[in-house]
């Protein structure tokens, strides 16, 4: 990664291009205690060229900021890319530190040092993000979406083309650790009430999973699981499932994932209860 200073009249642009990962954390560190041994205590950070940022860094820029407001001042984000846009809302950073559309916009932010974290505001629970899932023995999907229905008005949520005879559901993780996944299913359209996704995700069913680590990888992880919690839900069922197959290098994934989640957590807790 690299990172240029732009000094303006009453603050100063970290303009940062590459990778922002832990490796670089340090880097950035030196750049905001050179800044502010300056006298720099207003820094708007560009991230227009940042094409991938993990929770490491999120943790940093968590930390500068406070830094910064320490001594008087105060950091904003500028223009950041849609890949640090979509992590940074995900995990809900732009509660702490602002995000702004141009450099100018963040540049004004510093009149009067005006917050626009609100620290009344309710930190957001688990990151939801899609998981899809199939079941490992097809067969059983027979009773409950047939195949003509699979085929005839049902696509794939995802990519929005038609599933043919290999049928996949997809909900939304509320919680993922080494030991497992739970997730929410509406039903997606197939029509089925809640009684009845739960007879069709009944526990010791195996599913294969396939869900994203934003913070740490591109693309899928992949795993068969076995439900071992299906409770239902107004809108649709509520499910844990357990690892049952999985690689060492997607579980040391999802538990780096895990860890890195619960820290983040931590830091904005902490970070929007100090404001």
């Amino acid at each position: 990664m690299h990172i240029t200073v732009e000094p303006r009249d009453s603050y100063s642009i970290l303009h940062l291009r590459g990778e922002f990962d832990t490796f670089y954390c340090p880097k950035f560190q030196q750049e905001i205690d050179d800044l502010t041994e300056a006298g720099v205590a207003l820094i708007v950070l560009n991230l227009r060229l940042v094409k991938f940022i993990n929770s490491t860094a999120l943790g940093a820029i968590i930390k500068a900021s406070k830094q910064l407001q320490k001594r008087g001042g105060k950091l904003a984000i500028s223009r950041p890319s849609p890949f640090c846009r979509d992590v940074m809302s995900k995990v809900g950073l732009d509660r702490v530190v602002p995000v702004f559309d141009s450099d100018e916009a963040a540049g004004e932010s510093f009149a009067g040092l005006a917050s626009t974290a609100d620290s009344s505001a309710d930190l957001p629970e688990e990151d939801e993000t899609s998981i899809l899932f199939t079941l490992v023995d097809e067969s059983r999907l027979e009773h409950f979406v047939p195949v003509d229905s699979r085929s005839q008005g049902t696509t794939n949520p995802v990519h929005g083309h038609a599933f043919g005879s290999t049928w996949r559901g997809i909900g939304r993780m509320s919680g993922l650790d080494a030991e497992g996944v739970r997730f929410t299913w509406s039903g997606g359209r197939t029509q089925l009430s809640p009684f009845e996704m739960a007879q069709l995700l009944a526990l010791g069913t195996q599913l294969r999973v396939k869900f994203r680590l934003s913070l740490l990888k591109k693309g899928h992880c992949e795993a068969i699981v076995t439900t071992d919690e299906v409770a239902e839900r107004p809108d649709g069922v509520k499910i844990g499932a357990s690892f049952t197959e999985i690689d060492n290098e997607t579980r040391n994934a999802v538990q780096q994932y895990a860890e890195d989640m619960a820290f983040l957590k931590s830091e904005l807790r902490q970070a929007t209860d100090e404001k």
